[in-house]
């Protein structure tokens, strides 16, 4: 007898014993616990006795062999004993190592189910709980646990461990923890750790998923943590990849791809550039020293507390040089003053004096914003040391030039030392977008101090980065296979710029590639204060859709560019006071705003300009559900998404353009200072490194609160827009653009029928088949065609 066949027997006894238990007023069925989705009850309960209540999840490599342990807890809220099975994903390869059931003196049985008898089971019990949900884990193979007791009103925990050896491709190592891609898991509290050993010293550690806590125990020895807020917001599985060095030392470096059919002549695509630094400062190796001028606005409104912080600010960045290393201290208000004429070398007397220095700042007076940052980048520069400024302001320009254009221009002539400007503004009022200019144009990064926080802490959080330069004026240079610079392999790089990289940094840089030919990736610059270039050769015919992160991220920070540059044009106010149109008449304000557009509807990427794009509640007539969208006439669907209508009419169009572009002109020209404009910059900023997904679209409204979107889902490489309960394709909204007014699907596909299951093994093919498991009928675009899946109401816990 297989395995499936036994699991239907044990199943049709559960239903039998179930239908006698339940005359006797006690029920027994049983609570199926999938870790990574939540309690699915096939009697179709939908919120059933036993609930999920905590899963700590650890892991284990050691020479790339990984052992995952998964700890859940359950809690029954009722007065009788309750029966759980627990039901775990895991990915080909995996051997089940133990199941302990915790408290009972005993360990349970757990069996590995391969992939498709695990998707046999699925189907059963998608069957009998008319829940699709679980679908979205076909084909990964399954651990099947014995049935196990909870206790009344009580908890009981389960570990199952199992091991894997993990893929890896030249130097990369990769280790998946599969979970939803679709549902958050309220009430379930998630917690990832994972310990690394290697043989050689590891790189650098990178999860496009999570956010890592990153603790080095020795060169071979990581331990890596997700912080407890990124573990519940970010719905998803667990991806992390180790880069190893190379047995020639120096920087390592790999390369993930992503195929997709429209960037170049259709054999192009999206990559990934992860670069990391040696593990420990090679043997007779100095880092680059470091010159830093530290800048302290000391306006009158910078009186007490501030000022405080700023002078404490500047004396930790002082005393943190190292031995050897110069800097400076510049002071302004209405007029700028400095503790020596350029930047001076550390020692035990200069620091004395620096001290006395700070002591007698007093705040009072206006702001020379436009001197103080002019003198900061004309001091002399001791060759070979890496120039960094500080820069502190809560304030607009009071004094002397105030105009943002000439203040930003000027910044850019005086640089001749090339100073990396890090800017901080204090509070709200300052000018946003000039600051991060500023910082941007420098190789350098802008930080903003809310009212609530601290001055020293922020200024020590960054300068805490910047110890320890390794690689500086990094530039990058694409060879084709024949050895010959190419500047048409790739494009579109973000960021177009490189950063320095200092002790315990990492590279992560997205592009486009145009063609799935060999290329060799050199990476050069100042290392360790020598002339060094480094080269990695790739093959780009290992793209695969399961890196679907890469496009996404790519494109973020894409938007992110393209919303700084309309910022800038908003410098000065209106463009009209110098006799020229305004900018929203500037083609070029037009050509990003539909760029913009067409990026955020197609990659599901919500800013604080475009969230309207997305479905508001209550904006669907009659709420109706998908046939409501299907029986609307173009015209009729003014307002789908949030107002912008997904008609393919020209009119429509216009309307959601109209739409974007008065946002962008109220917030992103207009705003330069205040609490909104400040809330733009931390947005901006964010995107344009963004290093994870940012599923939940989260990010800092006008009120400097943080808020997310849950009516658009990105679910792999697709995007998902709520409609009425269901959820439409953003490939299906363009081509019901192209179409004109035909919305009728190509197909209409219905649940638990042969078809249904036809359909899955093409999305369990290309990755796709969490776009079943969203809850609703689901309208997605597969092969060229539109076809609409009709699904029962979700059913699982967390549903």
């Amino acid at each position: 007898m297989s395995i499936a066949t036994h699991l239907r027997s044990i199943l049709a006894g559960l239903a039998l014993v179930a239908s006698s238990g339940a005359a006797l007023g006690q029920p027994v069925e049983v609570n199926i616990v999938i870790p990574q989705r939540g309690v699915v009850r096939p009697d179709r309960v939908h919120i059933g006795p036993v609930k999920m209540t905590k899963v700590d999840a650890s892991v284990r490599v050691i020479e790339q062999v990984a052992a995952t342990t998964l700890r859940i807890t359950l809690h029954n809220s009722t007065g009788r004993m309750q029966e759980a099975q627990l039901l775990v994903p895991v990915p080909e390869g995996a051997v089940v190592k133990s199941f302990v059931l915790e408290g009972l003196g005993e360990d349970g049985i757990a069996q590995l189910l391969p992939a498709d008898e695990a998707r046999r089971i699925y189907n059963e019990i998608v069957q009998r709980s008319r829940d699709p949900g679980l679908l979205e884990f076909a084909g990964y193979n399954l651990i099947r646990s014995s049935v196990f007791p909870v206790p009344p009103n009580g908890e009981q925990s389960v570990s199952l461990t199992y091991e894997q050896i993990l893929p890896s491709e030249s130097d990369r190592v990769d280790y998946v923890l599969p979970r939803s891609e679709s549902l958050e898991q309220p009430g379930v509290a998630w917690s990832f750790s994972l310990d690394i050993e290697a043989r050689r010293p590891i790189s650098t550690v990178y999860s496009p998923s999570h956010d890592l806590v990153t603790e080095r125990v020795s060169q071979t020895h990581v331990r890596v943590s997700v912080p407890a807020g990124s573990a519940q917001n970010d719905i998803g599985p667990l991806l992390i990849s180790y880069l190893l060095e190379r047995p020639a030392g120096g920087v390592a470096a790999t390369l993930l791809t992503y195929p997709d059919a429209t960037v170049g002549d259709g054999q192009g695509g999206y990559f990934l550039l992860l670069a990391g630094l040696p593990a420990d400062r090679p043997a007779n190796v100095e880092p680059i020293k470091r010159e830093v001028i530290v800048v302290i606005d000391r306006s009158g409104s910078m009186r007490g507390e501030k000022i405080e912080q700023a002078v404490e600010a500047a004396l930790q960045v002082i005393e943190g040089l190292d031995d050897g290393e110069a800097f400076n201290i510049i002071d302004y208000s209405n007029t700028v003053e400095m503790f020596a004429e350029s930047p001076v070398i550390k020692s035990r007397e200069s620091i004395a004096e620096a001290r006395t220095y700070l002591a007698a700042i007093k705040a009072n007076g206006g702001t020379a914003l436009h001197d103080a940052i002019v003198e900061a980048l004309r001091q002399g520069h001791h060759e070979g040391m890496l120039p960094m400024v500080l820069f502190l302001t809560d304030g607009l320009p009071t004094v002397g030039e105030r105009s943002e254009v000439a203040i930003r221009e000027a910044a850019k002539a005086a640089n001749k030392h090339n100073r990396r400007v890090f800017t901080f503004g204090v509070g709200y009022d300052v000018n946003a977008p000039l600051l991060t200019t500023i910082a941007q144009q420098s190789r350098a990064t802008s930080t903003f101090v809310l009212p609530e926080e601290d001055v020293e802490v922020k200024v020590g959080q960054v300068f805490k980065k910047l110890s320890g330069p390794v690689l500086s004026e990094p530039v990058l240079t694409v060879l084709d296979a024949n050895g010959k610079v190419s500047t048409r392999a790739v494009r579109e790089l973000m960021p177009h710029a490189l950063p320095d990289l200092f002790e315990g940094d990492q590279l992560v840089l997205l592009g486009q590639y145009v063609e799935d030919k060999p290329i060799t990736i050199v990476l050069s610059g100042d290392y360790f204060g020598t002339e060094r270039r480094f080269e990695f050769s790739f093959g780009m015919d290992r793209a695969t859709t399961r890196n679907s992160f890469v496009p996404r991220l790519w494109a973020s920070r894409k938007i992110a560019a393209m919303i700084d540059e309309i910022r800038a044009m908003g410098a000065d106010g209106s463009a009209a006071l110098y006799g020229a149109p305004p900018p929203t008449e500037d083609p070029r304000f037009k050509e990003l705003v539909d760029e913009i557009i067409t990026l955020s509807m197609k990659w599901g990427i919500l800013t604080e300009y475009t969230s309207f794009l997305a479905v508001e509640p209550g904006m669907v007539a009659g709420g109706g559900g998908m046939e409501t969208f299907l029986g609307l006439r173009a015209l009729d669907r003014a307002d789908v998404l949030g107002g912008v209508a997904l008609s393919p009419s020209d009119a429509s169009t216009f309307e959601r353009q109209a739409r974007v572009r008065e946002s962008l002109r109220d917030r992103a020209l207009e705003e330069r200072s205040g609490g909104g404009a400040v809330a733009q910059s931390l947005n901006s900023v964010g995107r344009s490194v963004q290093l994870k997904l940012n599923k939940s679209n989260m990010f800092f409204d006008e009120d400097m609160k943080m808020v997310s979107n849950a009516l658009v889902k990105q679910i792999n490489a697709d995007t998902f827009y709520n409609f009425g309960g269901g959820w439409i394709d953003a490939k299906v909204v363009e081509s019901i653009k192209d179409k004109g007014e035909e919305t009728e699907p190509d197909e209409t596909i219905e649940f638990d029928t042969e078809a249904f299951y036809v359909l899955l093994d093409t999305l369990v093919k290309q990755h796709r088949q969490a776009v079943l498991a969203m809850g609703g009928d689901v309208y997605l675009s597969l092969n060229g065609k539109n076809i609409l899946v009709k699904l029962p109401t979700a059913g699982g816990e967390g549903r």
